[in-house]
Formats: structure tokens, sequence, C-alpha cells
């Protein structure tokens, strides 16, 4: 588990709040529609990396106030940001890869859902070269694979499709406890909000 901090004096450095920023700003990007597995691949990354940063970096900036825009030396607190992101992200990829299949499965009769694997697999192995950490990337996998042995396609995606991400953005935002336990409602619902959004633009982006 990342270490655990108040954030009442130091904060996030500037280039990732740059980060943060930039995802805000892509949401505003027009959108195409998807109309292959390759385009389903790239939808599921964006948008995961999108609601895994946004998220983070937001609850993170909530936490410290107007210091946010200001650089620290902290390397233990750069490193639990780090190590948060990743794990965040890694959830954040399987919710949205289950809701996604799930959702053309039951509506569309999709029945290639072994893509499903390919396509989470497949990104967290072309994250290997961007710093995803190998022990995140293992991990995820495996619990990939767990998850995928008890799903039901036909109503994953009307069950609380994005539970498990929002409840790993809890868990891993390296804020003290004490302070996390007062925000618990207010972190999850956030992250369920931003899913919401994206769901809407996916039944958006798969229908002609």
């Amino acid at each position: 588990m990342a270490l655990k901090y108040r954030f009442n004096l130091k904060d996030i450095k500037l280039e990732d709040f740059k980060v943060y920023l930039l995802a805000l700003f892509k949401a505003f990007i027009p959108k195409k529609k998807i109309k292959n597995i390759d385009e389903l691949k790239e939808f599921i990354q964006k948008k995961s990396a999108w609601v895994s940063q946004v998220t983070l970096y937001g609850y993170l900036k909530t936490r410290m106030g107007t210091r946010y825009v200001l650089h620290f030396d902290n390397e233990a607190l750069l490193e639990s940001i780090n190590k948060a992101k990743w794990n965040i992200y890694s959830v954040a990829l399987q919710d949205l890869t289950f809701f996604a299949f799930s959702y053309l499965n039951a509506f569309f009769n999709y029945q290639e859902v072994d893509n499903a694997k390919k396509i989470y697999e497949g990104i967290l192995d072309d994250e290997i070269s961007n710093g995803m950490p190998l022990d995140v990337i293992e991990k995820g996998k495996k619990n990939f694979e767990e998850r995928l042995q008890k799903i039901n396609w036909k109503t994953h995606f009307k069950s609380l499709p994005f539970n498990d991400s929002a409840l790993s953005l809890y868990d891993w935002a390296p804020i003290a406890e004490e302070l996390k336990v007062l925000d618990r409602k207010i972190v999850l619902n956030s992250m369920i909000l931003k899913w919401d959004n994206i769901k809407e633009e996916f039944i958006k982006l798969i229908k002609f």
C-alpha cells in the first residue's frame, strides 16, 4: 500500500499537474465513432487514463488547496503518487473493458468476448515503455483473470461495473487515513460520476 501524507505543507509538482490539466482538456476534443476492435482498445486506454488522472489529481488538488502549482522535493511522496496512479489505472482499465464488452454482448449479441482479455493485456504491455511497473502489470493481469472467471456478460454492465476502480481510487490515494475516512463518499462518487459520462459517450460512439 502507498505511503500516506496529509498534504498540508507540500504539493504535487508542476509536471504532474500539467498531466492533470491536459487530461481535462482532452475531454472536450471531438469524438469519432468506434468502428473496430483497435478503436475500442484506443477508447478504453484513453478514457481509463483520463478518469484515473482527473480523479486522483483532482482529489489531491482539493486536499492541498491553493498550493497545487508549487514544486516540492519529497521523493517518497512522488513515489507514492506514481504508485497510486498506476494501480488505479490498472483497475480502471479492467472496469471499462468489462463494461464495454458486457454492453456489446447484451445489446449487440457480440460473442467475441475473448477479445476483452487481449485488449486489457495488450494495453498493459504497451504501457511498459511508459514506465508502468511490472509488478502492477502482473497483479493487474491476475486480477483481471479472476474477475473474468466470474463475469456474467449479459448483466455486468448494469451491476455496479465501475465500483472496483472507485474503491481503488479511495484505497490508493496517498492521503492520511483519518482524512480519507471523511472523504469516502465524495471520493467514490467523484469517480462514478466521471464514469457515467464515459458510459454515455461509449453508447453514442457505437451507434450508427
